[in-house]
C-alpha cells in the first residue's frame, strides 16, 4: 500500500479538486434523484413512495416517452456519424502543413464553442425559417425552399446540420491522431504506387482507429445529452408534432413544467442506463476495430 500511494500520490493531488467537489456537491443530489425516482414528488408535498411506479408508468402507459425515444436516437444515428465525418475530413485538409493552421483550427473551432449556446439556436431557427435566410438563397436560384423548422418531416435534420457544424472538438483531437501516424507509411506506399483510396483504408484508418473511438464515445455521449438547441428551436415543446421532442427536453419539461420531480428523476436514470450501455457496448465491440500500437500477439 505504502508503494502504492507513493508512485500514485501525484494523481491523487490533482485528481483532489474534482474528488472533493463530487463528494461534496454532486454525490448528495445524484443519491437524491435515486431515491426521488421511486417516489411521486411535485416539489410542494412531501415525496411519496410508490416503489416502480414510475419506471412500470414509463415503459406501459407512457407514449411521450416512447416518442421522445425515438426522436432522439434517430438524431444520434444521424448526428454522430455526419460529425465524425465532418471532423474527419476537415482535419485531413489540415494535415497538409498549412503555414496559417493554428488560424485554421481557430476558425474551425469556433462553432464548437458557439454552437451549444442560447443565441445560436436561435439564430438557427431564423435561418431555417420559412422566410429565413437558406430559403432566400434556395429562391435566388428558381428552387422553393420548405418551411424546414415547421415541417416534421424536416425539421429533425436542421439540428443534424447543426451538429455537423459543430465539428471542432472532434476535428483537433483527429487532427493530434493524424500527427502521430508515421509520415514513411505514406511514402513508402506511395512509391509502392498505392492509390490514395487504399492508403487512406490501410493505413489511416487503421492506425487512427482509438482516435475513432474515442470521439464516437465522446460524441455520441454528448448527442444524447442534445437540449439547448432543441429546446429553443422548438420553443420548449418538441414542436411540430414532437418531432424535436428530445429526451432531454420532455425531462426538463416533466420535472420543471408540470413538477413532476419523481417521474423526471425516474427518466433522468433511464437516460443514464442508456449512455451507460451504448458506452458499454462501443468497449465491448472495440477489440474487434481498436488496435493500440503498443499490443502483442
Amino acid at each position: 500500500m505504502r508503494r502504492f500511494f507513493a508512485r500514485n500520490a501525484p494523481a491523487y493531488v490533482f485528481l483532489l479538486p474534482w474528488l472533493i467537489g463530487f463528494f461534496l456537491l454532486a454525490l448528495g443530489p445524484i443519491l437524491a434523484s435515486l431515491y426521488l425516482s421511486f417516489t411521486r414528488y411535485d416539489m410542494v408535498s412531501a415525496p411519496r413512495w410508490i416503489g416502480w411506479g414510475n419506471y412500470e408508468y414509463m415503459f406501459t402507459r407512457d407514449r411521450r416517452f416512447w416518442k421522445a425515444l425515438e426522436v432522439t436516437f434517430s438524431y444520434v444515428a444521424l448526428a454522430v456519424p455526419a460529425r465524425l465525418i465532418m471532423a474527419l475530413g476537415v482535419a485531413m485538409l489540415l494535415d497538409k502543413g498549412l503555414r496559417t493552421i493554428g488560424v485554421y483550427r481557430a476558425i474551425f473551432y469556433l462553432p464548437s464553442l458557439l454552437g451549444a449556446s442560447i443565441a445560436i439556436a436561435i439564430l438557427w431557427r431564423q435561418l431555417f425559417a420559412a422566410d429565413g435566410v437558406v430559403n432566400q438563397v434556395l429562391a435566388m436560384v428558381g428552387i422553393q425552399g420548405a418551411s424546414w423548422i415547421t415541417d416534421p418531416d424536416t425539421s429533425l435534420y436542421t439540428l443534424v446540420v447543426l451538429a455537423m457544424w459543430q465539428f471542432g472538438s472532434p476535428m483537433l483531437i483527429f487532427l493530434a491522431g493524424l500527427r502521430g501516424i508515421p509520415r514513411d507509411l505514406y511514402e513508402a506506399a506511395e512509391i509502392d504506387g498505392t492509390p490514395r483510396w487504399r492508403q487512406f483504408t490501410r493505413i489511416t484508418l487503421p492506425l487512427l482507429a482509438p482516435v475513432i473511438f474515442f470521439n464516437l464515445v465522446l460524441q455520441t455521449i454528448e448527442s444524447f445529452k442534445t437540449f439547448s438547441s432543441a429546446f429553443i428551436i422548438s420553443n420548449g415543446t418538441g414542436a411540430p408534432a414532437d418531432s424535436l421532442l428530445f429526451y432531454t427536453v420532455y425531462l426538463f419539461n416533466e420535472a420543471f413544467k408540470f413538477f413532476r420531480m419523481g417521474y423526471a428523476s425516474a427518466l433522468a436514470w433511464f437516460l443514464l442506463v442508456i449512455i451507460a450501455a451504448f458506452t458499454a457496448i462501443a468497449f465491448f465491440t472495440s477489440k474487434y476495430w481498436v488496435h493500440y500500437e503498443n499490443e502483442r500477439d
